[in-house]
């Protein structure tokens, strides 16, 4: 699908570059805020004047004399210190409107210099069951990858998993006692979090218990057959319960996706040793860091990266810098994106700019933190049970669409039950789903039942009611619809759509860049929004044969983009409601 604003932002640059005699320049478009401001607004002259040191309205007026010929710009004007507003030729939004409506016309075409992009998501603990703390990260960072791979790009994902470290020497000690004392432990497991809690318990209470852990916990390291095997097994237990979790999410992670904390671990000692070479180690109450001038604690003390214990024991960030090492040269990465809570960034940070330094990852890798706030009760506290404990992320999913049911027996009781069971499963997943992805992410939110399952507003039950309602218009429709019909454009409402459902390519490049979802979750609801103006003010079924066809085009041309948009949102839609 061809992109509007890339399209103007093209033509405007060549139209400064020949008014103005520099090279290069940017020719910034925007959207216009209204509508006798045209269509879109090009605001890059002025900063182009001010280096020139001339008039901007004046050299506007050269810009507008230099606009490449084009079928897209009906006309152009100077308005303002310098901008230029940009009106839209009807025509040609119509010849591509009347061409995307084709069944077979993709709505996204891929860009011509597709990348290698990791993307690290999801990443739960292996330790215990997921739980809300992992849902943020594992909706945000299955977006990116969808988004992404709709833009030609090769995507990699890499589910970072924690399943090393001192909890699981814990944790084969607690399975070890329970085998000698003849108990169940494939019961025992079914329920991770209970386990894991029972071995913590023990670790911090029970005489003993602590140094037979550690003791495992070297064993492991060592590679004792038995004690690999325990690990095995629990693994494969925990990634069981991953695995439900991703599966009633519809997330696009797989077993093979893993790259967890163990796949580094070989690789561990080479890191260090590498930093050393580097002459960037340094040895602070017996363990093994990096100082860099940049990064400063209170009173200006330098803050250390520690890369190993004091005991030889390696550390997260250890293995992150092996990680970004396998990721930009063995990967060959371009980008690798972390899906890590905002917590994290300092820690990012500090390995980034160690990875550069380094040599673990070249300047021509970029290495971005896509940061997220916490999911908080209406207390204003992170989201807890009413004990305190972490809710599993299965409880909440299973109690929203409990309560989507509810909600859907409420409005529509003549259904029947497996239908009331089909759709309270697509809308109660849906709803936690989008309520994370239309916020913004890098700020905390307060998580409210009653908000996010609402069917008004910016929220996943209004969105799939209104495509459902846009499938119902097509199929009361009696005859096939005529596919050879093209779009024309007779009301300003038509037109209002048809540049909206235009501008679609823009919102997914814009999320392909700088990895914010709810970029597209408002453009889908205000893409929703006028498409009921536009069928509040434009028969559609009871038009005039031609306009009726016209109009049927929009109708299916819309479906056809809210349908897409909300797949790249993750989220499964209904033709009926």
């Amino acid at each position: 699908m061809f992109n509007i604003k890339q399209s103007l932002e093209q033509l405007m640059s060549s139209a400064i570059d020949q008014a103005s005699g520099l090279s290069g320049t940017k020719g910034h478009v925007i959207y216009a805020t209204r509508a006798e401001f045209g269509d879109y607004q090009a605001n890059g002259v002025m900063a182009v004047a001010k280096q020139l040191k001339t008039n901007p309205r004046e050299l506007a007026s050269r810009v507008l004399e230099n606009i490449p010929a084009n079928d897209l710009i009906a006309r152009a004007e100077v308005a303002g210190p310098g901008f230029i507003n940009l009106f839209l030729r009807d025509a040609y939004l119509a010849q591509w409107g009347s061409h995307y409506a084709q069944p077979r016309s993709p709505l996204i075409q891929a860009v011509p210099e597709p990348q290698t992009i990791v993307v690290d998501y999801s990443s739960p603990n292996l330790a215990k069951e997921m739980h809300v703390g992992h849902l943020r990260g594992t909706i945000i960072g299955d977006c990116l990858v969808r988004v992404l791979e709709a833009c030609g790009h090769n995507v990699v994902r890499q589910n970072h998993v924690g399943d090393w470290g001192t909890q699981f020497g814990m944790l084969i000690a607690h399975m070890a006692s329970l085998e000698s004392a003849n108990a169940q432990v494939s019961t025992e497991l079914a329920d991770l979090e209970n386990f894991y809690r029972q071995a913590k318990q023990r670790f911090d209470d029970e005489e003993g218990f602590a140094e037979t852990a550690r003791s495992y916990v070297v064993k492991l390291q060592q590679g004792d057959p038995d004690c690999l095997n325990a690990w095995q097994s629990f693994i494969d237990e925990s990634l069981g319960h991953c695995e439900s979790v991703y599966k009633l999410l519809g997330v696009t992670l797989r077993r093979e996706d893993l790259k967890p904390e163990s796949f580094y671990n070989p690789e561990l000692a080479n890191i260090i040793q590498a930093l050393d070479d580097k002459g960037l180690l340094s040895v602070s109450e017996g363990a093994r860091c990096v100082f860099l001038e940049q990064f400063k604690g209170k009173e200006g003390a330098p803050l250390p990266t520690i890369v190993q214990k004091s005991d030889g024991g390696y550390l997260y960030a250890t293995t992150d810098l092996a990680a970004a090492q396998y990721r930009a040269k063995t990967l060959h990465a371009d980008r690798v994106l972390y899906v890590v809570d905002a917590r994290q960034s300092l820690h990012f940070q500090q390995i980034f700019a160690i990875a550069r330094i380094a040599g673990f990852a070249p300047e021509s890798c970029s290495l971005e933190h896509i940061a997220y706030g916490m999911m908080m009760g209406e207390d204003g506290k992170p989201f807890k049970t009413r004990s305190g404990d972490n809710v599993k992320l299965i409880d909440l999913l299973d109690e929203s669409v409990r309560r989507a049911h509810v909600i859907v027996s409420e409005k529509n009781p003549d259904l029947d039950i497996e239908s009331r069971d089909e759709i309270a499963a697509v809308v109660g997943i849906a709803a936690v789903k989008y309520s994370e992805l239309s916020k913004n992410r890098t700020s905390d939110y307060v998580f409210d039942w009653g908000t996010m399952l609402s069917f008004e507003g910016n929220t996943a039950p209004y969105m799939l009611y209104a495509f459902a309602r846009i499938k119902s218009i097509l199929r009361r429709q009696e005859s096939e619809i005529n596919v050879n019909a093209q779009i024309q454009l007779e009301a300003s409402e038509e037109r209002n759509l048809l540049i909206k459902i235009l501008q679609f390519p823009e919102a997914v490049h814009v999320v392909s860049i700088d990895g914010f979802p709810n970029y597209l979750c408002s453009y889908l609801y205000d893409l929703a929004g006028i498409f009921m103006r536009f069928y509040e003010a434009c028969p559609v079924l009871k038009a005039e044969p031609e306009i009726r066809d016209s109009r049927l085009k929009l109708v299916e041309l819309t479906a056809k983009t809210l349908g897409r948009g909300l797949e790249l949102l993750g989220l499964e839609t209904l033709e009926k409601m």
